[in-house]
């Protein structure tokens, strides 16, 4: 467990890259079918008479997406024990079929908890923006993670 990262190694400021991916038509389309049938989700020209522009992706779909980007690339490196969940969710700009995703985490703060000595708590601002550089999500997530030694 030495090699994990923990609350410890976590300060404010630090950027974690998240990497990238690229959403395609069928993959919008099969999200939206099962977790959000509404029509500019499904149907392209539903999209483009919507303020969407286009078919989109369901904005849980892209949140979905990036906590993927998040979980591979960082969590499941660390000693995290969960989350008390996000706050400030923002979906800024639509996802479009063959939109490539790049997402990154910024600390933000940390606090080593009194009630639970064995745990900190690391506030990262989450943000993925698309290949042309737009932000298309932001949110902030307050995460539990592991100390090396509790009380410390």
């Amino acid at each position: 467990m030495s090699d994990l990262i923990h609350f410890e190694d976590f300060e404010p400021g630090q950027i974690y890259d998240l990497g990238s991916l690229t959403v395609s038509r069928d993959d919008i389309v099969t999200f939206a079918a099962e977790f959000d049938p509404q029509p500019f989700h499904l149907d392209e020209e539903a999209g483009k008479a919507s303020i969407l522009g286009g078919l989109a992706a369901s904005g849980w779909h892209t949140a979905s997406l990036v906590m993927r980007l998040l979980a591979s690339n960082l969590l499941n490196k660390t000693a995290g024990r969960g989350s008390p969940g996000i706050s400030d969710l923002k979906w800024k700009r639509p996802v479009l079929p063959g939109d490539t995703l790049t997402a990154r985490a910024e600390v933000m703060e940390t606090k080593a908890l009194r009630s639970k000595p064995d745990l900190g708590i690391v506030t990262v601002e989450v943000t993925a923006k698309n290949q042309e550089g737009a932000t298309v999500l932001t949110w902030v997530n307050p995460i539990l993670f592991a100390r090396r030694e509790a009380g410390v």
